[in-house]
């Protein structure tokens, strides 16, 4: 998700560790960027938004978004530590992290302003605020701010807090990914399959765990084989395998998933993203064929050339989009309601007040206004000249300073 050369190409035959790769696969950054990888994920930052607009358990199902972006950021992570494994954390951190500070410090700001003292409320510690800038556990956060009567419901500091589980768990596969890499190299299945048999440990309680930790893990587990599968992606492994076994153990994993989820549904039915187990085996089972028939673009088809510069707005301000999007869309709810209130649009176009549309439209207006204000913030942390709209040519979108 964050970093400059993410769907980067190198040589072919270059592998993570700099010898050859059997098969030749491409691997590293200095041939241009995958454009395929940059287009998916687009598609998931996009599938994301409209999950938390739309609502519904099809979209975890249609397009497991997050699955994909931990996958995808696998990859490029096993391409990146082809450099010192400190520079490669140092960079990675900060690309994540300036970012987060930079929208850490305006919700914590809107907390104070709404009557919110860090260690009231149920909490914790009030040091306890300093995870809203180093997410190593979940950041606490008010469960309602206000009486009701401002233009936002009180739930707003919920949809600001939630979503840093992400953060959070990239996080650490960032730190971990040194340590993964290696163990992966010398035991590939093994590796590839235990955060399934931890999840599968975890699910039913059977290690007692406090709360902070218990979170951390199971996000890991329930993720840890998609970052692997990235790993396999980056270096050739996963091309290498049959396509007929791909084609095969992939729809099967996910078959499986979908039996443990229709056996263990939550109040909001089939939603993936409230049952661990299904949306490992769900995930995982779908990147790997995703992964393995992927193309590798330096250049959008020319059916898609008209996305080329969303795509490279949507790669350049990933952490900046994932980081506000739910804010956006919960300001949606007042800046919508005069419009709903106009009788003579619901006589004109009843059937597009009648949907999300326009709360998802106005949502991406507003994270448009987002990037111009605080997108600069992902370029600082890359390093790269700041730029307000970072949609040029495919050269600009992949140069600049690797680090």
């Amino acid at each position: 998700m964050v970093g400059e050369d993410e769907g980067a190409l190198v040589r072919p035959g270059a592998g993570a560790s700099g010898g050859a790769v059997p098969g030749g696969a491409a691997t590293g950054s200095a041939a241009g960027r995958d454009r395929c990888l940059d287009l998916l994920r687009a598609v998931a930052l996009v599938r994301i938004v409209a999950y938390h607009t739309f609502g519904g358990a099809l979209f975890s199902v249609v397009f497991p978004a997050m699955g994909i972006m931990f996958a995808l950021a696998g990859s490029l992570m096993a391409a990146s530590l082809q450099r010192p494994a400190g520079s490669v954390l140092r960079s990675r951190s900060r690309r994540l992290l300036v970012p987060l500070w930079v929208y850490s410090t305006t919700v914590l700001t809107l907390f104070v302003f709404g009557g919110w003292v860090p260690g009231e409320q149920g909490t914790g510690p009030w040091f306890r605020v300093l995870l809203w800038f180093v997410p190593l556990a979940d950041p606490p956060y008010p469960g309602e701010l206000g009486d009701g009567t401002g233009p936002l419901d009180p739930s707003w500091p919920v949809q600001a807090g939630e979503i840093l589980w992400y953060i959070r768990a990239y996080l650490w596969f960032v730190l971990l990914s040194p340590l993964l890499l290696r163990l992966y190299r010398s035991r590939p299945w093994p590796i590839f399959l235990a955060p399934l048999g931890l999840l599968l440990l975890l699910e039913p309680g059977a290690v007692p765990l406090p709360d902070p930790v218990s979170a951390v893990l199971t996000d890991l587990a329930v993720y840890g084989s998609c970052w692997i599968l990235g790993f396999a992606h980056r270096d050739g492994r996963l091309r290498r395998l049959p396509r007929r076994f791909v084609l095969v153990a992939g729809p099967v994993v996910m078959a499986l998933g979908l039996w443990w989820a229709l056996a263990h549904p939550t109040e909001q039915g089939l939603d993936l993203n409230g049952i661990p187990v299904g949306q490992a085996l769900w995930s995982v089972g779908f990147c790997a064929v995703l992964l393995r028939f992927s193309p590798r673009w330096q250049v959008l088809p020319r059916p898609l050339r008209f996305l080329d510069g969303a795509v490279t707005l949507l790669n350049r301000r990933a952490v900046t989009v994932y980081l506000w999007h739910n804010l956006m869309i919960a300001l949606t709810v007042p800046l919508m309601e005069p419009v709903y209130a106009v009788d003579a649009l619901w006589k004109s176009v009843p059937w597009l007040l009648g949907t999300s549309w326009p709360d998802f439209l106005l949502a991406w207006a507003l994270l448009s206004g987002v990037l111009l204000a605080v997108g600069w913030a992902e370029d600082v942390a890359a390093r790269r000249r700041p730029r307000p709209w970072p949609t040029g040519s495919r050269r600009g979108a992949g140069g600049g300073r690797t680090g």
